[in-house]
């Protein structure tokens, strides 16, 4: 049973999507937008640490590729999950939706 079940597990991506997340992430465009709204140049050593176990696991079923590419997506899983999102979202639409808008008179700010 067991044995089948490691034989039934893929990777959560396919090896080419963390080798063009690397490409991305190492491309002049991504450096020039990092650094511009973060002051510091990306960290794109992981995208090519999970195409490689990505690699490992499709050649040889490495339980240690198996594991790291686990728990490199679960850490960024974790990372998104700390990010709240910007705008709270509406339940109901307003009241007055349905009237026309007041295109001649002051606009809330």
């Amino acid at each position: 049973m067991e044995r089948s079940r490691e034989a039934a597990w893929r990777p959560p991506r396919v090896c080419e999507d963390y080798w063009s997340e690397f490409r991305h992430c190492k491309s002049i465009r991504n450096r020039f937008h990092h650094y511009y709204a973060h002051g510091t140049s990306p960290s794109c050593q992981q995208w090519k640490q999970d195409y490689d176990a990505c690699r490992e696991w499709e050649k040889h079923r490495s339980t240690e590729a198996k594991e790291a590419l686990q728990r490199s997506e679960r850490s960024r899983v974790a990372e998104q999950r700390n990010f709240t999102p910007v705008w709270e979202l509406r339940r109901e639409p307003p009241r007055d939706w349905h009237m026309p808008l007041n295109q001649g008179g002051p606009q809330d700010s």
